[in-house]
């Protein structure tokens, strides 16, 4: 959803955090985003300051651009974020073989700790 954001800001960091892994300027971002060079680099300032946060299909354009997943952009977990970074950097059949290990071990009764 396009819009002011002010409670949770976590669009804002995860674009950071990906834009400066990548080695962009903000005006660069927007440019390679299909962003008017005019407005490129102030757009992405906002979007970065959690002034504004674009529609999904701008969302999309950047996180391609920025070599992510979507999901990163909006993920507050950490932990998740970092599996994202990892995950996209995967072959099909190394996510086909860490999906089946993770559905393994899901499928496992949880001990209780017994009291």
């Amino acid at each position: 959803m396009a819009g002011r954001t002010t409670e949770h800001p976590v669009f804002a960091r995860r674009l950071t955090q990906a834009r400066e892994l990548a080695g962009l300027s903000q005006k660069q971002l927007g440019i390679l985003a299909g962003l008017d060079p005019a407005v490129a680099s102030p757009r992405i300032n906002q979007y970065e300051r959690g002034k504004h946060e674009p529609q999904f299909k701008t969302a999309k354009q950047l996180a391609n651009v920025l070599g992510v997943p979507e999901a990163f952009l909006y993920t507050e977990d950490e932990l998740l974020a970092k599996l994202l970074l990892k995950w996209n950097t995967l072959t099909i059949r190394q996510k086909k073989n860490i999906l089946k290990g993770i559905e393994q071990a899901s499928a496992r009764p949880r001990k209780v700790p017994s009291r």
